[in-house]
């Protein structure tokens, strides 16, 4: 029993017993639930988060799968996903634009006009291939991307954000191509919740790039129409709490919305951690426009990752995770999150990090560590590592090359960057010989995953499907939302009246279809 205080004529507080309801009427999400005085109205996983994100894109509901690299974001992921109503977008960094060309001709092949994304992330150290992305987006027609990693600002995602702006007939700007920017930090979220800067439209009206009108109606328009908060996250991560940055983020999107004035607010969302009913019930209490999932999907059978990876992302708990450098910016010392269990990536990636910080040329790293180097990581000398990694740089960037023959240094650099960038593609393709060297992007939400879904049918990494691990965190987070409107009216709830479990497609389409 429970109690709801009622003010009754404005005199004295009555307390009014409560029946708390069963956990079935709680979890038919289609009915409303009575507990004396007290109610919760009907509330399906369509009605959670913004309906203006919803709509905007239309989707079914507010929830994202988060572009993974390599193409472990698959193409099959991208389609399970959209064809499920959410948003999904494929996982365009550190492939080609052939490569990433090849997934938007697919992906249109097979789902025509249904809302899906590409990646659109930030290279500090090839800007040209920055540039070659935004061109294949522009040229397909591509109007979302996520972007991600980025530091700043660049030529090529403004460019991207601003083609095509054009005035409607009611005055206000219509902006075909959209963008859904994954921050970490104040400083930058201030860049995508504010117009795109007077000097770099200048400069790319300049350079041909963008139309005086386009430059001109930039102004008007903040740089992204979503923001997603990333957490403590798989891969690129600042490894901060959500409850502490949301908020801040909400406040700094407020105070910029007030300065420009611009017609829609841009929308807030929330990412990293979130794993379970609970993460994505508490992301939308904050007031999260969406949620954004992650490492979970990894481990989802339509992934672009290998049988082998999936085991041991499913066997993995929350502490099973270690910050290891990060290839695309080895230089600038920025890590990323990874598995740590059953694999020594970290500490080698380690290794090398510090070699190249230690020494200013190939010739100059000491016998001893270029032994270890050599037999335990690159399996070849370094001078046989240059010269396949020359060969792969004079095709993605020659650029890079002509530095390397004037920097002894980042030639090293460009050598240990090969071994970090391979190691996640030795994990998708699931390479026997390279087990322990498997870079594998995961945050601590996949050993929350794992607890939730232990001894339920989702503990097998073969039952996981993005669609269904997707629609069993909103269903359980509307049962929970439901629960907490019941407990702000003085009822109290036993513990497993609330816990709610994995359910089967088919449990899933009788309670909610």
């Amino acid at each position: 029993m429970g109690v709801l205080a009622r003010r009754e004529k404005g005199y004295n507080l009555v307390a009014i017993p409560i029946r708390a309801p069963e956990s079935s009427e709680l979890f038919d999400l289609r009915q409303p639930v009575a507990a004396g005085a007290a109610a919760a109205p009907a509330l399906l996983p369509e009605a959670l988060g913004d309906p203006a994100f919803r709509r905007e894109h239309r989707v079914r509901y507010a929830y994202v799968t988060g572009a993974m690299a390599n193409g472990i974001a698959s193409e099959a992921l991208v389609q399970a996903g959209a064809q499920a109503g959410l948003l999904s977008f494929f996982g365009a960094a550190g492939l080609s634009p052939a490569r990433v060309e090849q997934a938007v001709d697919r992906l249109r092949g097979c789902l025509g006009d249904t809302p899906h994304g590409f990646n659109f992330i930030h290279s500090p150290a090839e800007s040209a291939l920055e540039s070659a992305l935004c061109d294949l987006y522009l040229r397909k027609g591509v109007r979302l991307v996520e972007a991600s990693a980025f530091l700043d600002l660049t030529p090529a995602i403004v460019r991207y954000r601003l083609t095509g702006l054009r005035r409607a007939p009611d005055g206000t700007v219509e902006a075909p191509n959209k963008v859904v920017a994954k921050v970490s930090r104040v400083e930058v979220a201030a860049k995508f919740l504010a117009p795109a800067p007077e000097a770099m439209r200048r400069d790319l009206v300049a350079a041909g790039l963008l139309t005086p009108q386009e430059a001109e109606l930039g102004a008007e328009v903040p740089m992204a129409q979503d923001l997603t908060v990333e957490a403590d996250s798989g891969g690129h991560t600042d490894n901060r709490p959500l409850v502490a940055m949301f908020p801040a983020m909400l406040a700094l999107r407020d105070r910029l919305q007030a300065e420009h004035r611009f017609a829609s607010a841009p929308r807030v969302g929330a990412a990293g951690g979130i794993a379970t009913p609970e993460g994505a019930a508490a992301a939308f209490m904050m007031g999260a426009a969406y949620v954004m999932t992650g490492s979970i999907n990894q481990a989802c059978v339509e992934s672009g990752t290998c049988a082998k990876v999936r085991e041991m992302l499913a066997s993995a708990g929350q502490a099973d995770v270690i910050m290891a450098p990060a290839a695309d910016m080895f230089e600038m010392g920025v890590k990323v999150q990874v598995l740590k269990r059953g694999t020594m990536f970290a500490q080698r990636g380690a290794k090398l990090y510090e070699a190249w910080r230690a020494c200013d040329s190939i010739e100059a790293v000491p016998p001893a560590l270029r032994a270890s180097i050599e037999r335990d990581m690159l399996k070849t000398t370094l001078e046989a590592a240059w010269e396949s990694t020359k060969a792969y740089f004079l095709q993605r960037d020659p650029l890079q090359v002509d530095r390397a023959e004037r920097e002894p240094k980042h030639k090293l650099a460009l050598v240990f960057r090969s071994y970090l960038g391979q190691a996640s593609r030795w994990a998708n393709a699931g390479a026997p010989d390279r087990v322990l060297d498997y870079q594998v992007w995961c945050g601590p939400a996949m050993g929350a995953f794992n607890e939730w879904a232990k001894g339920s049918f989702l503990e097998k990494p073969a039952e996981r499907r993005v669609a269904l691990v997707a629609r069993n965190i909103l269903y359980g987070a509307a049962v929970l939302t439901r629960a907490h409107f019941l407990r702000c009216q003085g009822v109290v709830l036993a513990p497993e009246s609330t816990r709610v479990a994995p359910r089967t497609a088919d449990e899933l389409a009788r309670l909610l279809d």
